[in-house]
């Protein structure tokens, strides 16, 4: 389902075309997709980037599209892994109060948040302070850009039942329509969820390691 087609639902199912409707459409399907993300977490709001530390500098800056840390790894110059260990900042400024004290980071932590009015993206503080470049390689969430702005997504390509129904939930709270179709689609949109968790779920698995997984029955 393209972004053409679920509009045409949305207007279909909601039997509604008035114009400031039709002008929220993007809103509501935006909304849903934020609340599908913050939902599931499926390998396509995944990423995986190289940045360097820099020496003497115990800040490592967060990229523009980060929502939540999936791993965090120094590499050395033999490509050797070492994971750092999330820790809070006080952890961090209580074990290394100097940022003088430099070494290679074990430990880090969310320093700050994005910051709109500098177009900052917030950073992780790191402990020790390194002391050389390191290449790191950060595994992260983030929310994919929306089907309003691209025309197709992920979503729109796999997961169009919930997409559907998340925007409706949307589209209908704004009509303050029907308890009763509100509760149909949202329980549509629930069992929709379940079926995009299950994927979520298989995709954190390995046949070969855990098994095939099976069926409840009752």
């Amino acid at each position: 389902m393209n972004y053409t087609e679920l509009t045409q639902a949305i207007k279909d199912y909601t039997e509604n075309t008035e114009a400031t409707f039709v002008s929220m459409i993007p809103t509501f399907v935006q909304q849903a997709e934020q609340r599908i993300f913050r939902t599931v977490t499926i390998p396509e709001v995944r990423k995986n980037v190289s940045s360097n530390m820099n020496d003497g500098n115990q800040y490592l800056a967060r990229p523009s599209d980060f929502l939540a840390v999936a791993s965090l790894a120094v590499v050395d110059g033999s490509g050797d892994y070492s994971y750092l260990l999330d820790r809070d900042v006080n952890f961090i400024r209580e074990a290394y109060p100097s940022s003088a004290t430099t070494g290679l980071p074990r430990y880090y932590a969310q320093f700050d948040g994005d910051v709109a009015s500098t177009n900052s993206p917030g950073h992780f503080i790191l402990g020790p302070t390194p002391n050389g470049n390191f290449v790191t390689e950060l595994h992260y969430y983030f929310e994919p850009p929306s089907i309003v702005t691209t025309a197709t997504s992920w979503l729109g390509d796999n997961a169009d039942t919930v997409l559907l129904y998340g925007s409706l939930l949307e589209a209908y709270t704004f009509m303050k329509g029907d308890p009763d179709i509100m509760q149909n689609y949202q329980a549509r949109y629930e069992e929709a969820i379940r079926q995009l968790s299950r994927i979520d779920a298989a995709s954190k698995r390995d046949s070969y390691r855990d098994g095939e997984p099976r069926a409840l029955i009752g």
